[in-house]
């Protein structure tokens, strides 16, 4: 998995590439913690994500949770397998997704 961090004044967007999983998940989580400050409008980028875990789906939601605190999150670009996951787990109904 690979991560692109792009921070924009109040605004953090992270592209995922490859697969958010148990061995991946720790990847990401550390780079919110260090980028989390200050931010106002966090988006995952989705559009190449191939395979998300439970594990993922937690950061995910962990990240949901601080940002209902000190902003907004949204997540764009899912795709259609990725989508499933998240109809299927109920986190369609969590994450804002556009």
């Amino acid at each position: 998995m690979t991560i692109e961090s792009k921070k924009d004044a109040g605004k953090l967007t992270l592209t995922i590439t490859g697969r958010l999983d148990t061995s991946t998940a720790p990847k990401l989580e550390e780079t919110l913690k260090k980028s989390n400050d200050g931010v106002t409008e966090l988006v995952f980028d989705l559009a190449n994500l191939e395979y998300i875990s439970s594990a993922g789906l937690r950061v995910l939601l962990s990240a949901q949770k601080t940002m209902n605190k000190q902003g907004l999150m949204k997540v764009i670009n899912v795709g259609e397998e990725i989508m499933e996951i998240f109809d299927i787990t109920g986190f369609s109904d969590i994450l804002t997704i556009e």
